[in-house]
């Protein structure tokens, strides 16, 4: 298990079923679900946590990959060496929320001018549905208060993530073809003009 486990973390994501079994068994349901009021406290992730962010980032886009029918999105394909150096970046900030020490939650920003670019925003699969990535979402829109505004994209398939962006005031401003379907781009204004 300790060697699937470093292949899975490691490399160029090249998804089996066995290895996507072994995802399933590391995020799966080792921790009862919470209800949203719980309020664990949201935290700042670093290299450090680089493992563990990439291997629930890959849990949580198995779903998307199914949705698309492409397991070569980005989140499946970054490698451990790519998230370290992403994560080192000094404009880059990381965030997630961990539930009796595991990271249940996870997503990154990135400063661009007056803009924030979110991304990678990842709720383990029994834990979707319940409030935690709404409140990550939230927090992180006010993580760089001089921010003009915050922009993000979801794949088209992705009806639960537009759902939640539409809710939290965010509003589509394109689609670009990749593949056989559309990326969807959305912003929200965080400063009244």
């Amino acid at each position: 298990m300790a060697r699937r486990r470093a292949r899975l973390i490691g490399g160029c994501c090249r998804t089996t079923p066995a290895d996507t079994a072994a995802l399933r068994g590391l995020i799966g349901t080792r921790t009862p679900a919470v209800s949203s009021r719980d309020n664990l406290p949201i935290i700042e992730l670093g290299v450090k946590d680089a493992g563990e962010i990439l291997t629930l980032q890959r849990a949580a886009y198995l779903t998307e990959a199914a949705a698309h029918e492409d397991i070569s999105l980005p989140p499946l394909t970054q490698t451990l060496t790519e998230l370290v150096d992403e994560l080192g970046d000094p404009d880059v900030t990381a965030l997630g929320i961990r539930d009796h020490g595991r990271l249940i939650a996870a997503v990154r920003l990135r400063r661009n001018g007056g803009a924030v670019e979110l991304g990678r925003l990842v709720v383990a699969p029994e834990r979707q549905g319940q409030g935690v990535g709404t409140r990550l979402l939230r927090h992180a829109e006010s993580v760089h208060p001089r921010a003009q505004e915050i922009r993000l994209f979801t794949g088209e398939r992705s009806a639960a993530n537009i759902r939640l962006y539409t809710r939290n005031g965010y509003r589509e401003t394109g689609r670009t073809t990749a593949g056989a379907y559309q990326i969807v781009h959305f912003v929200k204004s965080l400063r009244e003009t």
